[in-house]
């Protein structure tokens, strides 16, 4: 589920505050990233259930409406679609998502305000009223909703933010990407989709687990050096007056151009170049895409460089 480009966002932030901390373990900050990583896979499982708890929610108003002492015809024959949504049952009974939840404590029960107000915002959006008026019913279709449903509806509520932010510091950003992924599940479920349908790992697989582990270490351990060659390649400029994150983004990107053999370098420049624009000013995306290029030729030209495999892609 955790893409590079994630795995290095949570490896700049991670670096940060290992710098901006009189503690410099080294071990503690290698347990600490893989934390928040978690951390970002628990919001994937806990956005699914937030679906759960809508429909939930929107199961018993049909209920409380059919016990009404003079309950009308609509109350008697309400529109059933979205509470018998096939993914939302499918998601219901998914072994997988349910064993996380009860084993990671993570619910919204104690959050019923919130579910209230998601679920107002979707009966009252154009794409709920939509998808309830369309008699046809088909799998694709129910699917389709429930992805407009984390990206027009979850994705954009205010208060869900300000929740998250009171659970957990690592959450609010991550909101965007989780939910992404949450599409990309949703698009692998079929209608013979059965309780155990797969949701995705936390990792693609052991190469980018170790990957994670790797940058945020070879970085830490190769500091000194990494700082020189960005002290050699900025002549012009006072190093003690560089933004310190632009330099964690340069010493990130310089990691990988020499301790990473099997990342072609034009990758880790594109990936650093692109990380600058969320965590640096537009001055100092030009600045470092500068110094990462003069570095990495002057690398080139000593044979520094010695990349292998997929690594030589792009290489002259």
């Amino acid at each position: 589920m955790i893409s590079r480009r994630i795995i290095r966002t949570k490896v700049l932030q991670v670096l940060y505050a290992y710098y901006s901390s009189e503690e410099k373990s080294l071990n503690n900050t290698e347990k600490e990233l893989f934390f928040c990583i978690q951390k970002s896979y628990d919001l994937y499982h806990y956005l699914f259930a937030m679906v759960l708890d809508i429909a939930n929610y929107a199961e018993d108003r049909i209920e409380i409406r059919r016990n009404k002492h003079q309950p009308t015809y609509e109350d008697l024959h309400p529109n059933t679609k979205f509470i018998t949504n096939q993914v939302v049952h499918q998601l219901r009974s998914n072994r997988q998502l349910n064993a996380y939840l009860e084993q990671k404590k993570l619910t919204w029960r104690d959050y019923p305000e919130l579910v209230k107000e998601l679920y107002l915002f979707m009966v009252e959006s154009d794409i709920y009223k939509e998808y309830m008026a369309d008699k046809t019913r088909s799998f694709i279709d129910d699917r389709k909703f429930i992805e407009k449903l984390f990206n027009k509806i979850i994705l954009v509520a205010e208060d869900l933010y300000i929740v998250l932010e009171e659970q957990s510091i690592y959450w609010n950003d991550d909101v965007e990407f989780v939910i992404s992924m949450i599409v990309k599940t949703l698009k692998k479920f079929n209608e013979l989709s059965d309780s155990d349908q797969r949701l995705m790992p936390m990792f693609k697989d052991q190469e980018d687990r170790d990957f994670a582990k790797d940058l945020i270490r070879k970085t830490i351990i190769n500091h000194d050096e990494l700082r020189e060659l960005i002290k050699e390649h900025s002549k012009n400029w006072d190093v003690e007056r560089i933004a310190f994150m632009d330099i964690l983004v340069m010493q990130l990107a310089i990691t990988e151009f020499l301790y990473f053999p099997s990342i072609p370098t034009k990758v880790s420049l594109n990936e650093y170049i692109e990380l600058s624009k969320f965590y640096s000013t537009e001055k100092s995306r030009n600045f470092i895409n500068g110094i990462l290029d003069k570095t990495l030729k002057d690398l080139k030209k000593s044979g520094k460089i010695n990349k292998a495999g997929r690594g030589l892609i792009g290489e002259s």
